[in-house]
């Protein structure tokens, strides 16, 4: 049978002499879309038709072929057709329910297809008509809802989904989806809870339910109230939450084993597991990630709107061993979401993990690090860079949040952290075979200074630069306030800040023609001047503060290089006269540093006949000569900005909600659930 046949549900030729015939499904669709009630010479029609098995092609193509006109001419019957499919939800009868929801699918993708350009209204009017639209939405959410929660078969809840992300991105701009006013009014959220909290359902829809939520919540979220975003932001059922983030299955990725963690254990292995193939390392080693905006954006949202989701993030578990090759369940019926790989089911219907008292204890935010740290690698192509900036965001919310920081520093709970490095030419590849055990907060340290390093190019990350230097600032700032001596290698922090300004320096007119090098400039500065303002605070030993002068009198060229370009934009008339001044002012301290320690390191040298002073001698000079220095307070260093989503990030999540709408739509199809298998599964009902 040729394409153009199958697609328009004809039937085998029985002779070459013959006509094909049409499905007789196709032909009560013809009649649906004539002007007659299809009802008025045969009031079995509706019953019939949904024991008939849908062609969604047929249908959404009929949909899209029709005029303007014929569109007056046939609206009542496709307003009868839309109310037949919600009542028919409520049938005994399982297969009536299948091809209701399949064929309400057709309806909706169908109808946006052909009236892009209409208003919200009148397709409104097209599927349900106005007058009645308010009482369709309510019956048709409130059977969804009941499917959703009931106990009946898996692979209805699994259509009820696909159909709800199928209404929901039927518009490349989601606020723009008048329809979904309707399911602001009759709220599922409480479905989408019961479906991640319930064992036996989130293993197979958790991925679509966290989807759905994510791009509800993001639905007109400037413009007016979001119930979906007041009731996230209110949930406090901590196992709820522990679950909705396990069903997240945290980031849906491809499994990468380098040699070294061929034969490791630990929970990374286990997540990696529950996902499938999570990374994919090519040639020469560079990890490659298949990034999952969607699950991010889900992340992003319960983070930032529910501080009660940070306790969930801290909450530790044991790491477990997990064969290489687990053996996974499949399920009676094909559940893959959106294209990816589900979880295997005996991981996310594991309500508990084995306790072991010799297992390493891991959590979720380590796995989002882990997860971070392979993501951020690699910028080049848009939707990792969208995915490095969310990243960066769910960081910046982190470390803004009091109890997460109290966390992140409680020199009482220790873990092993193992990130993943870029191999870079001028660096060994790091063989991280005995991690040492320490705060959370050296991690997320160790993510920011692995990013500084390796992100210094032509094609120059600023917008990532800039909130990874702020993160480290909010860090600094807790530490501050609470007098907490945090044993970190701060030099590596110290050199990675200074060779950012040096590569700023040495790329100026690049940079400039595309980004403001100024505020980034400014902000490294500022880092030092916590450092040396209020370093004696928070730094572990009078040996660390020490080291900070040594490296900013060791590395003196690249702080007056900096000092002479700022000079020198500031005193000429241009964009960045103003920005360039504010860099001035604030490396007063520094250059005090540099211009008191100088001559007193040369004038030991010289009194003592050295050519070259060593670490330890400059240090001693250091040592006896802080009575003398003079230093300017400065006032503002320990404060910041607290992050808002409004007004600033409104334009990249508009985007990014548009990009996940459409690749969900892309991917979303009734058809991933074969109609052969459900009209099996269901044969038996009458």
């Amino acid at each position: 049978m040729s394409q153009v046949e199958k697609k328009a549900g004809l039937l085998r030729r029985t002779s070459s002499s013959k006509k094909p015939l049409k499905e007789k499904v196709v032909l009560m669709y013809d009649e649906i879309f004539a002007k007659e009630d299809p009802a008025k010479n045969n009031p079995r029609f509706w019953d019939e038709l949904f024991l008939m098995k849908v062609n969604l092609e047929y249908l959404e193509s009929k949909l899209e072929s029709v005029d303007g006109e014929e569109v007056q001419r046939i609206q009542d019957n496709i307003n009868s057709l839309f109310h037949h499919c919600v009542q028919a939800l409520g049938e005994e009868h399982q297969i009536k329910v299948v091809n209701a929801l399949q064929t309400l699918c057709a309806l909706f993708r169908g109808v946006h297809q052909k009236n892009k350009s209409a208003s919200g209204f009148d397709i409104i009017n097209m599927l349900m008509g106005f007058d009645k639209a308010e009482q369709r939405m309510k019956d048709l959410m409130e059977r969804l809802d009941s499917l959703l929660c009931g106990d009946g078969s898996e692979s209805l809840k699994s259509l009820c989904l696909k159909l709800l992300l199928c209404l929901v991105t039927v518009t490349d701009n989601i606020s723009q989806n008048t329809i979904l006013e309707y399911v602001m009014i009759n709220s599922i959220f409480e479905a989408i809870l019961q479906i991640l909290s319930d064992v036996s359902s989130r293993g197979q829809h958790g991925y679509d339910a966290v989807v759905l939520l994510a791009l509800l919540v993001n639905y007109r979220k400037y413009e007016s109230v979001n119930p979906y975003i007041v009731k996230l932001s209110i949930v406090d059922d901590e196992p709820t939450l522990d679950v909705s983030m396990l069903s997240l299955t945290v980031f849906n990725l491809k499994q990468y084993k380098d040699k070294e963690e061929e034969n490791q254990g630990g929970f990374f292995s286990t997540l990696t597991s529950m996902v499938g193939s999570m990374f994919i390392a090519d040639a020469d080693e560079k990890l490659s990630v298949q990034t999952n905006e969607a699950i991010l954006l889900a992340l992003y949202e319960a983070v930032h709107l529910n501080r009660n989701f940070i306790t969930v993030l801290a909450q530790s578990h044991p790491e477990m061993d997990i064969p290489t090759t687990p053996t996974t369940p499949t399920p009676t019926t094909p559940t893959t979401p959106l294209g990816t790989t589900p979880p295997s089911l005996d991981m996310m219907n594991n309500p508990e993990l084995p306790l072991d008292p010799n297992l390493q204890t891991s959590n979720l935010l380590i796995t989002f690090l882990k997860y971070a740290s392979i993501v951020m690698q690699d910028t080049k192509d848009e939707h990792r860079l969208n995915s490095a900036r969310l990243c960066l965001i769910i960081l910046t919310c982190i470390a803004e949040d009091q109890y997460a920081d109290a966390f992140l520093h409680d020199d009482n709970m220790n873990f092993r952290v193992n990130l993943h490095r870029m191999p870079m030419r001028h660096r060994k590849k790091a063989v991280d075979k005995n991690i040492p055990s320490r705060p959370l907060v050296c991690a997320v340290l160790d993510l920011m200074v692995e990013f500084i390093v390796t992100h210094m190019m032509k094609d120059f990350p600023m917008d990532l630069y800039l909130r990874c230097v702020q993160i480290i600032h909010k860090l600094l700032c807790y530490q501050k306030k609470c007098r907490i001596r945090l044993h970190y290698t701060w030099r590596e922090l110290w050199s990675a800040l200074i060779n950012l300004l040096k590569f700023l320096l040495s790329n100026e007119t690049t940079l400039l023609a595309k980004h403001n090098i100024f505020q980034l400039a400014l902000l490294v500065v500022n880092l030092f001047n916590m450092f040396i303002t209020y370093g004696d605070t928070f730094l572990p030993t009078s040996n660390s503060y020490d080291e900070l002068y040594y490296e900013i009198v060791r590395m003196h060229q690249v702080f007056d290089n900096l000092y002479c370009m700022v000079l020198r934009v500031s005193t000429n008339t241009g964009q960045w006269k103003e920005a360039a001044s504010k860099v001035t002012h604030a490396l007063v301290n520094v250059r005090a540093i540099v211009n008191h320690f100088n001559p007193k390191i040369e004038s030991y040298a010289a009194v003592n006949h050295i050519s070259q002073l060593s670490e330890e001698q400059v240090l001693e000079v250091v040592r006896s000569n802080y009575d003398t220095l003079t230093l300017k307070l400065q006032d503002g260093l320990d404060q910041f900005e607290r992050y808002s989503e409004q007004p600033k990030e409104a334009a990249f999540f508009k985007e990014l909600v548009r990009s996940i709408s459409l690749n969900v739509r892309k991917n979303v199809s009734l058809n991933t659930l074969s109609q052969d298998v459900l009209l099996k599964e269901f044969s038996t009902i009458s």
